[in-house]
């Protein structure tokens, strides 16, 4: 069985449609990755062309921000300059009063004044032991005082009795 047409008085056979097909649709697919890749290579070379055109404000761009950098580097190295300057200023002041001021000196002058704060505690104990003595021997003798006034006076009323024994016997 065979298969096939007529187009303007040629005979066209299926197996002829059947061969012409895939060779015709390949050639279609070349041309278009053809025309595609030639459309990428116009595209590609009109962006190299902007970049080109961009580069030259670019580098002027590059330049004038390198030459801020530069200036900016220098500021801060005359900043930091003059900052390590005052820094070791304000040092060497801080060094000279710890040693006008012996201020390693101080922790044995701290000892020193602990211990006599030691010492004096101590003996504000003793005063205080001492002060509580006196309080008591004090109350002690002012009660002896009253009763010697009172032995005193007896003394003195018995010798006045003796006496005027001896003046007047019996």
């Amino acid at each position: 069985m065979d298969v096939g047409f007529s187009i303007g008085g040629y005979n066209i056979k299926g197996w002829m449609v059947a061969v012409a097909l895939p060779v015709l649709s390949s050639v279609a697919g070349g041309v278009y990755w053809s025309y595609d890749t030639l459309q990428r290579f116009y595209g590609v070379e009109e962006g190299i062309a902007e970049v080109v055109e961009k580069s030259d404000s670019f580098d002027s761009k590059a330049a004038a921000l390198d030459k801020r950098i530069t200036t900016v580097d220098t500021a801060a190295q005359r900043t930091l300059a003059e900052a390590t300057k005052a820094l070791e200023s304000r040092i060497q002041t801080l060094e000279q009063a710890i040693v006008d001021n012996d201020v390693r000196g101080l922790n044995q002058k701290l000892a020193s004044l602990s211990t006599n704060m030691t010492q004096i505690l101590e003996q504000q104990k003793l005063l205080l032991d001492l002060r509580s003595q006196v309080d008591k021997a004090t109350t002690v003798t002012d009660g002896l005082g009253d009763t010697l006034d009172t032995l005193e006076t007896e003394i003195d009323d018995i010798w006045k009795a003796y006496d005027s024994l001896v003046d007047n016997p019996l």
